[in-house]
């Protein structure tokens, strides 16, 4: 699972409860993020179960949409083939 805070590589889970804690340790400032444990996220990160932008070389502050391959939600739903179908509030393109 990919979100702007890192990657959960959820098929690496050995249980529900870890899977869980996996998708929270990536899930930024969200309600399900805000339920990570610190020492949860570290020991994951340890164990390549999650990794951080900084686990695979990225500086926060170099992320820009120009380092993005998709520059649109446009490119998604065609790369997807369509079977991407955007909320109505991406769909401006």
């Amino acid at each position: 699972m990919l979100t702007e805070e890192g990657i959960a590589y959820l098929y690496k889970a050995r249980s529900l409860e870890e899977r869980q804690a996996m998708i929270a340790a990536v899930a930024g400032v969200t309600a399900i993020g805000l339920r990570h444990n610190p020492r949860d996220t570290l020991r994951m990160r340890r164990e390549g179960l999650i990794a951080l932008p900084e686990d695979l070389g990225i500086r926060r502050t170099d992320a820009s949409r120009e380092l993005l391959a998709a520059k649109s939600v446009a490119d998604l739903v065609e790369w997807s083939g369509g079977l991407y179908n955007p909320p109505a509030k991406f769909r401006s393109w």
